[in-house]
């Protein structure tokens, strides 16, 4: 039978950044989590000048999946070519690009086109796909809009900053009590109540209920993505007030017979609730002082618990 020749489609939108700042973010996937609300992590499998092989975990209705891409950059034009590696059913193959164009020193426009086909050309399949592409490159050039202008504006509204500990132990025993969140409300007191479910290996998702310093509890939602025995990354998708994005990662280092182990968070502030939380006079300055003492507070004791479990393992 022959093969139909692939669909292809294109949306655009115009953005309110430089062609060159919206290129990079683009460009560079570890800005993806910050600029895609699906997209949980993205790490490099191969990197070349202008190839590469990229693994991306994100979220689809709700769940959590990983899949790797080949990319192909060109700054010059401004595009980016991308090719799904092996595609999931019902897609048989799935490709497409994004091409960034100035409009102006200050304006851009984006343009996503996608090329596709269903397993067996199925036209039920080839429909799901058609909406499935339409609803998510839609949402994800809104959220590119959003979020690469806020990028673009908010220097000030995102920081990063880090905890670390040293272990006279094995990463491996630290790891697992990070990696082993499930056992978190036994092992940790400003844990009230967790529940961890990892329906594909290495890729978690995790709710947990935390206390704050006053006594009050506040539920968090947390996807997780676990490279034993050296590091943990995830995205809470269930935001404190003061927060309209929180990334992290855990990361276990060996060396001189012990361990660093270390806690890294990346935060853009939500200024529309500033005031309404920390009172009238309050300004970026003391949010920013606000949620990095809250998330240190945290990240500071489950690593002294983590160190006193590995260290007795020893």
């Amino acid at each position: 039978m022959p093969q139909h020749a692939p669909r292809e489609v294109e949306h655009e939108i115009t953005v309110s950044a430089p062609a060159a700042a919206v290129y990079r973010l683009i460009a560079e996937v570890e800005n993806w989590p910050r600029i895609f609300p699906p997209t949980i992590h993205v790490d490099h499998v191969e990197r070349g000048e202008k190839d590469e092989r990229i693994r991306i975990w994100a979220t689809a209705n709700g769940e959590a999946k990983n899949w790797t891409s080949r990319r192909t950059l060109d700054p010059r034009r401004g595009r980016i070519d991308f090719r799904q590696e092996v595609s999931a059913a019902p897609v048989a193959s799935m490709g497409g690009a994004w091409v960034i164009e100035a409009l102006s020193e200050s304006e851009s426009r984006v343009r996503l086109l996608h090329d596709y086909r269903a397993v067996d050309d199925d036209p039920q399949s080839l429909q799901w796909i058609d909406e499935a592409v339409d609803r998510n490159s839609r949402s994800e050039l809104a959220a590119l809009k959003s979020n690469v202008e806020l990028a673009h504006l908010s220097e000030e509204l995102t920081f990063s900053f880090e905890d670390s500990v040293r272990i006279d132990g094995e990463a491996k025993d630290a790891y697992d009590f990070i990696n082993e969140a499930h056992l978190w409300s036994q092992r940790l007191p400003h844990v009230a109540s967790v529940h961890l479910e990892e329906s594909t290996t290495g890729l978690q998702t995790l709710e947990m209920d935390t206390r704050a310093k006053d006594g009050s509890t506040h539920t968090t939602k947390s996807f997780r993505v676990c490279f034993p025995h050296h590091g943990i990354a995830y995205k809470q998708v269930t935001l404190p007030a003061l927060m309209v994005l929180h990334t992290g990662y855990w990361t276990f280092a060996e060396s001189d017979g012990g361990v660093t182990a270390s806690s890294q968070h990346t935060v853009v502030l939500n200024t529309e609730n500033i005031t309404k939380i920390l009172g009238p006079a309050a300004g970026v300055a003391e949010a920013r002082e606000y949620v990095r003492n809250a998330l240190s507070t945290n990240s500071r004791a489950t690593l002294g618990y983590a160190k006193t479990y590995a260290e007795s393992k020893r």
